[in-house]
């Protein structure tokens, strides 16, 4: 049984509602799958991320690995803390979510002796902003003045760029494969209401990409061109350093495994997950997987090296999360087995460690990072 949404709630995904159908509306009745999910999510004080409505944590629609516990973030420092210093460069969060990444990040930092001059985040959620904010000068007040907010990339950078759970919610592309060769798949009104239709697919790139996969007749799926600009974006202004984007998803072989023939779009409300796209927009988050053979091939062709490609699970544990977690005494039960239940869930096949993956690109001479020495998956993409 679904949560209910208050009547404030439904009134305010009504309000997105008459937008989407405004919008299908002005394009002559449809509109490409992508342009719905850009809108339900990000329009200006009606999408999902641009509303007030929690969304992280349990309170939210889903839970974060920051959110688990803060060794997750503790455990990334370890690992980014050679490329900052051997960079001298700054730290940059897309879409820091809560703040908890960045509180946590910036504390083992500190502890650490490796502060990043600048530590900038880049997010379009002037609510989301406020919550990032609220909790770094809650934790850190003393560090809160080396946080910068970003409205758009920078034109240069030198430093480590991280992006947790950023990729899964671009819009991506809906393409259903036919007899007739692959048509994209788009929203149209029905009544006060969405359905679908299918179009000829009129991007050449897109149309490539769909062909490439050569799919079976009936098979819907995603392809994600707004990733693959964000990497080649990311490529442009990186003159030295490190981007590491964690996400869950697969290379293209289990991507596109003829088993996965509806595709991996989900919705996600209040703990749930659902296929259906159309419910209470504004409301509820849209993700897709992430292709990562297709961001690997993204990162080369904006003259990246690929530095690495793993399970969240190798790479917290090459990165030193046990050691981290030994720090706080067995002994002392009630601090202790939160925490280790906690690890668990992070680098546990049946919960995160296998379904996250990491993926770094590099630029220039940085260390290597130590969360991808071992179990290293560069060769499957």
């Amino acid at each position: 049984m679904l949560p209910a949404p208050s009547p404030e709630a439904l009134a305010h995904s009504r309000r997105v509602v008459a937008h989407l159908l405004s919008l299908i509306d002005d394009a002559d009745g449809w509109i490409p799958f992508s342009r719905y999910m850009e809108a339900a999510l990000y329009e200006a004080g009606l999408g999902y991320y641009a509303a007030g409505a929690a969304k992280f944590g349990a309170a939210g629609d889903f839970v974060t690995a920051p959110e688990i516990t803060p060794l997750f973030g503790r455990t990334l420092a370890h690992a980014i803390a050679p490329v900052l210093a051997e960079t001298g460069g700054e730290l940059l969060e897309l879409g820091a979510g809560s703040g908890r990444l960045a509180a946590d990040l910036l504390g083992e930092l500190a502890r650490l002796g490796a502060l990043p001059a600048r530590y900038a985040i880049l997010e379009v959620s002037a609510d989301l902003r406020e919550r990032q904010a609220a909790t770094i000068r809650r934790e850190w007040p003393e560090l809160a003045g080396r946080v910068e907010w970003l409205d758009a990339l920078p034109e240069h950078f030198s430093g480590v760029v991280l992006g947790n759970e950023v990729l899964d919610a671009l819009p991506v592309e809906l393409v259903h494969w036919t007899e007739s060769g692959p048509q994209l798949r788009g929203v149209v009104r029905a009544g006060e209401a969405f359905g679908w239709q299918d179009r000829p697919i009129g991007d050449p790139l897109l149309r490539a990409r769909a062909a490439a996969l050569d799919l079976v007749p009936g098979y819907v799926s995603e392809i994600n061109l707004a990733a693959d600009a964000l990497i080649a974006s990311l490529g442009r202004m990186l003159e030295r350093g490190l981007i590491v984007m964690i996400d869950y998803g697969f290379g293209a072989a289990e991507y596109y495994h003829p088993q996965r023939h509806m595709g991996t779009l989900r919705v996600h409300y209040r703990h749930h997950a659902l296929d259906d796209p159309f419910h209470l927009p504004g409301l509820a988050d849209l993700t897709a997987h992430v292709d990562f053979s297709a961001v690997a091939r993204a990162g080369r062709a904006a003259g990246l090296t690929l530095a690495g490609y793993t399970s969240q699970a190798a790479f917290l544990l090459n990165s030193g999360l046990t050691e981290l977690l030994t720090q706080t005494p067995p002994a002392d039960a009630a601090a202790w087995l939160p925490q280790a239940n906690a690890v668990q869930r992070l680098v546990s096949p049946a919960e995160m460690g296998e379904l996250f993956k990491l993926i770094g690109f590099s630029r220039g001479e940085v260390p290597p990072l130590a969360g991808f020495a071992r179990g290293d998956r560069r060769h499957s993409l």
